[in-house]
């Protein structure tokens, strides 16, 4: 082992930062702090593991403001140390919590849908056939505007067109985020119409899906990670999800 107790450290972190990176399409920052001495490293023990990042993209497009993992009693194979990798002997648990902002979330479903529109890749949106006014309508989404407002809610504006008339149609709506019983998704319960009534149950619920896809959590699992919420705070502009991570694996380049 190294004389100086932090040089095993820093490899470590250094590594799991390439690692974690790899994983991802953009990082603004991404820190991770790993805590033990030489003798208990030997041993195969980490007293603590932090990973801290800022403007993490994730697939889809989805990015989270905020990411951070604490683990506390993590068992390596110490000689996998030798190698500048962090190799789990057993799963560990970590308190996470993750931040998505209003644009973030934006962002998700604009690029996912409306990009997709446009290079003509089906999604569930996209010509999807709708009843609307006792109708049957192929329903082409313009933009969705998605905001937080407060009070505990998500509001949803969506444009959009149908295909066989070219009319363009506005549906708006609030709804109250709730997690699922497994906390692997949100759902959107206890929804209500602004000053617009409802022009089609099914675009309603064809919207609801695709917010709750957005906010699956699979989509923020890293390899060898896996989130599980507990609780979800919605405060004005910006969504925290506190979760439990099992983890696995930690990613190390």
């Amino acid at each position: 082992m190294p004389e100086n107790p932090g040089l095993g450290e820093q490899a470590l972190n250094k590594a799991a930062e390439i690692g974690l990176s790899s994983q991802l399409d953009e990082v603004e920052n991404l820190d991770v702090n790993i805590k033990t001495d030489p003798l208990k490293m030997v041993q195969g023990e980490v007293d603590s593991v932090t990973i801290e990042g800022e403007g993490l993209v994730m697939q889809k497009d989805l990015r989270m403001e905020e990411l951070e993992m604490q683990m506390s009693s993590v068992a390596i194979n110490p000689l996998s140390v030798a190698f500048g990798k962090i190799e789990l002997t057993k799963p560990a648990e970590a308190n996470t919590r993750v931040v998505l902002t209003e644009a973030d979330i934006n962002r998700a479903f604009n690029s996912e849908y409306v990009r997709c529109l446009r290079r003509a890749k089906p999604t569930q949106l996209q010509s999807q056939k709708i009843q609307v006014n006792g109708q049957q309508r192929t329903i082409e989404p313009q933009h969705v505007e998605f905001r937080l407002p407060g009070d505990g809610k998500v509001a949803l504006n969506a444009s959009v067109k149908l295909a066989e008339t070219g009319e363009n149609q506005q549906v708006a709506f609030s709804a109250v985020p709730t997690i699922s019983a497994n906390g692997k998704s949100v759902s959107l319960e206890s929804v209500e119409y602004g000053e617009s009534a409802e022009i089609s149950p099914d675009l309603t619920k064809a919207l609801i899906n695709q917010t709750s896809e957005i906010l699956n959590l699979s989509n923020f699992d890293l390899e060898g990670m896996n989130l599980q919420v507990n609780q979800l705070k919605v405060e004005v502009g910006k969504l925290t999800l506190q979760a439990q991570a099992y983890v696995e694996q930690i990613p190390s380049g």
